[in-house]
């Protein structure tokens, strides 16, 4: 393995959101022997002496993925480990399946935790598969986005959790384990004896580490189940906010809808809302999954390198800081010259949803909310914007299938994200914590996307999850993580803000 100390001892992420200071900054990459199995293994051994070192030095330690997170979540003062360059990924044999997994070899494809989602649809285009869903801008390394619950708008499918069958977690010097469900294996002995791996089938823990944030140890690979590759045949068209428009929002009952198929229920639902036009209705996309074919031709990306899959924050950026009078001009203009209106759009999943940058500094903010609340949500943020804004930025409602993971914030057994996508400001962070504020007061039920900007305590933690579920999180954290070392270790500055440190005195035995 290499591993390559840089001496940095400053930290920012993609979106310059913060600056933190720590002990080092090492690029970590992979040898090249020939075998992608030897390099590998040698890899976990090499973030094995990682961690043993860390722990000598009595330094915490985070792994970087894509530095796609706005907060101090995947920030420590230790040190920083650049997990991009390790990017293998493999075919999965039917040697390597555990006899009673439901489908087959050929739906499986292990990932090293480096490469990046589009990295993972490139891929897999080649073998003629894909992803079943991601996030709108893939950039993110498939740890990374497994970590923080991200999702796309997939309202049947659910967030990249959902599609993680296996995850290869590295939990201290010593001790490695191949984990995944009891009720749903998918590894055979062979493959575990391959990476050397202590298994570990447990639906608990399975759960709980699915959500993480790189507290659970680090996450070396994971196992996904992918779909046969498809096209996606996707529009974006203004639509009246209305009743009509809200009840869809509401029960995901397209019924009146003006969309492209009457008679047929989108895959990928989405709407956006721009404050400052709303005679003109809200931008509503839709997109249907069909059988792959050459017989297409690709979208094409603006000149502003926005294509028709991308959300908000990769063409916000454009803003600067503007004074208040002006904010609705200016959003206007930027949204109607980098959010185009288009019809019958083609495109392979990595196609459809390419980007792999943001532009400018921005801030993106995002809730969980019950889907059928999103009628009451709409006019808060509104009223907000009278009182707390103007909000330099737009409004998205993006549909999730719900998630078991512990801690996944796409929590509710439909969910709506709703997204606020704006400049980076005093006056938006100002605006966000209105909004959060509102939401509590309406006793509206909401959860934090962990990749994106928050204001969490102890107390709002434990009342968006409950109590069971934040001590079962800590507990499982406690069992697979049995060296106290190794907690503190991957233990960060928010986790003890959040009450997610706790070292429990007997830690039970996996």
């Amino acid at each position: 393995m290499i591993i390559h100390p840089t001496n940095q001892k400053k930290w920012s992420p993609r979106h310059e959101t913060f600056v933190q200071t720590i002990a080092n900054f090492y690029d970590l990459a992979n040898d090249d022997t020939g075998s992608v199995v030897d390099d590998y293994n040698a890899t976990t051994l090499g973030i094995q002496q990682l961690l043993r070192e860390a722990i000598r030095q009595n330094l915490r330690l985070r792994v970087v993925g894509g530095e796609w997170s706005f907060t101090g979540i995947t920030a420590t003062d230790g040190i920083m480990l650049n997990t991009k360059p390790l990017n293998i990924t493999l075919k999965i044999t039917p040697g390597s399946v555990h006899s009673a997994y439901a489908k087959t070899a050929g739906d499986l494809y292990f990932s090293q935790c480096g490469v990046s989602v589009q990295e993972l649809s490139d891929r897999l285009r080649k073998r003629n598969r894909s992803l079943m869903t991601s996030g709108a801008s893939n950039g993110q390394t498939i740890a990374g986005a497994l970590s923080t619950g991200t999702h796309g708008s997939a309202f049947k499918i659910g967030a990249i959790p959902e599609f993680v069958v296996g995850i290869h977690l590295i939990v201290s010097p010593t001790r490695h384990v191949w984990l995944e469900r009891k009720s749903y294996p998918v590894v055979s002995d062979a493959f575990l004896q391959i990476l050397g791996a202590e298994p570990v089938r447990d639906d608990e823990l399975f759960k709980a580490a699915l959500v993480s944030f790189g507290s659970f140890g680090f996450i070396h690979g994971v196992m996904l189940e992918t779909v046969p590759l498809f096209l996606y045949e996707t529009y974006r068209r203004r639509m009246p906010i209305d009743a009509v428009l809200e009840a869809s929002m509401k029960t995901l009952d397209f019924t009146g809808l003006p969309l492209p198929y009457t008679h047929e229920d989108p895959y990928h639902f989405q709407v956006v809302i721009n404050p400052y036009d709303l005679d003109n209705g809200a931008y509503v996309t839709t997109m249907y999954k069909r059988p792959y074919t050459d017989a297409y031709t690709p979208p094409s990306i603006s000149p502003a390198g926005v294509g028709p899959g991308d959300d908000a924050p990769t063409f916000i950026g454009g803003l600067t800081q503007v004074l208040p009078g002006i904010v609705p001009q200016v959003v206007n203009a930027l949204t109607k010259q980098q959010y185009p209106t288009y019809e019958a759009v083609w495109g392979v999943h990595g196609e459809i949803f390419s980007s792999t940058d943001f532009h400018g500094k921005v801030l993106s903010a995002a809730v969980a909310v019950p889907a059928d609340r999103v009628p009451e949500v709409i006019p808060l943020l509104l009223a907000i914007n009278e009182t707390d804004g103007p909000f330099t930025g737009l409004f998205a409602f993006r549909y999730v299938k719900g998630t078991d993971a512990t801690l996944g914030f796409t929590r509710f057994a439909k969910t709506c994200v709703v997204e606020l996508d704006g400049i980076f400001s005093d006056r938006t962070i100002r605006y966000c914590n209105a909004f959060w504020d509102a939401l509590e007061a309406a006793d509206i039920p909401f959860a934090f996307h962990w990749g994106k900007m928050l204001n969490l305590t102890k107390s709002r933690l434990r009342h968006m999850y409950s109590d069971a579920r934040v001590d079962a999180w800590i507990k499982a954290r406690n069992t697979l993580i049995q060296d106290e070392n190794a907690l503190k270790l991957f233990t960060n500055d928010v986790m003890k803000q959040w009450g997610l440190d706790t070292v429990l005195t007997a830690a039970p035995v996996a």
